[in-house]
């Protein structure tokens, strides 16, 4: 009996119609012959938080990453949510973890056992399964970055919190990365920034055990190196003047400049994507510091061991 025989007799067809079988040298790199869509570069303008109703505006990829759903990378969807004063929306995803920076405002978010206050500057972040109906009480805007895409692509439902809502006031914040930014060796620094963490996920000292968020400053004149990572950057940049920017490339030569890069300009309340993989490096050419938040899934990449960071070093060294 042959084997197509077999399987018609038993009714085994509808267990094996969706099988599929590929010679391994065909398959094994879906990245690099191109079958997975890459990740964009992308910019979203400040004008899209300062105009119009109170709403959510989604950053979303979807269509290029070849996702179902809103999306801004493969696991991550950023926004920008405005809220006219006196005015308030929800926000209700199914994701492990949220992180919110005020852009400006101040007002409220209720949530189911309290009341949690926010102002300009402040970031908090809240864990799976929150409702949260913010309130304004002056003109705001949040930047909100989500995993709902991940959990999307694994068909599942986030209904575990790993932590508690958090909020990391802006003064507090402010007072850590000038304390990092006064000392002596921050000039020698790749970085000179705060990463925000939860005391939950101290192996990976991420704001939560997803979602990576880093507060930083570029200091007037500065250049910071080149460096790489696997994950994706949804990059906000909260001030600077024109003269900040950022270059982007897939190789570097050996004296460190970014191989035909392509540059994105810092605009303030403005947003663009970093995709994995590529060598970046920022200029500040302005006259004065600018500050930035990039938000990651770094968390995620840590825990698996697979962001494999790795920076510039002018000696034609990279470390980690």
């Amino acid at each position: 009996m042959s084997d197509s025989t077999r399987l018609d007799k038993d009714g085994h067809e509808r267990w094996t119609r969706d099988a599929r079988y590929y010679e391994y040298s065909k398959a094994a790199n879906p990245i690099g012959s191109g079958l997975i869509s890459k990740v964009p570069l992308a910019d979203f303008p400040h004008e899209l938080h300062e105009e119009g109703p109170t709403r959510v505006i989604p950053f979303d990829l979807s269509e290029q990453l070849g996702c179902h759903g809103l999306a801004t990378s493969p696991a991550l969807c950023a926004n920008f949510i405005r809220i006219l004063a006196g005015e308030h929306i929800e926000t209700r995803c199914n994701a492990t973890s949220e992180v919110y920076y005020v852009i400006r405002g101040r007002g409220k978010t209720r949530l189911h056992d309290g009341n949690l206050p926010w102002e300009e500057g402040d970031f908090f972040a809240l864990p799976a399964g929150c409702r949260a109906e913010h309130d304004a009480e002056a003109d705001a805007a949040f930047y909100w970055v989500h995993d709902e895409p991940l959990l999307r692509y694994l068909g599942a439902r986030a209904d575990a919190p790993r932590f508690e809502p958090t909020l990391y006031p802006r003064e507090r914040a402010v007072a850590k990365l000038q304390e990092v930014e006064q000392d002596p060796k921050a000039a020698k620094q790749s970085r000179v920034s705060v990463l925000l963490a939860n005391q939950n996920f101290d192996q990976t000292r991420t704001i939560t055990h997803v979602i990576w968020t880093m507060f930083g400053v570029l200091p007037e004149g500065a250049v910071q190196l080149p460096h790489r990572h696997e994950s994706v950057a949804l990059d906000f940049i909260i001030d600077c003047r024109p003269g900040c920017y950022t270059l982007i490339g897939r190789d570097i030569d050996g004296d460190g400049n970014i191989v035909s890069p392509k540059r994105a300009n810092w605009e303030p309340g403005s947003a663009f994507v970093t995709p994995p993989g590529l060598w970046h490096a920022h200029y500040n050419e302005s006259g004065a510091p600018a500050h930035l938040i990039p938000i990651q899934d770094a968390g995620l990449h840590t825990y698996l061991r697979t962001l494999d960071i790795q920076f510039y070093h002018p000696h034609h060294e990279s470390f980690i």
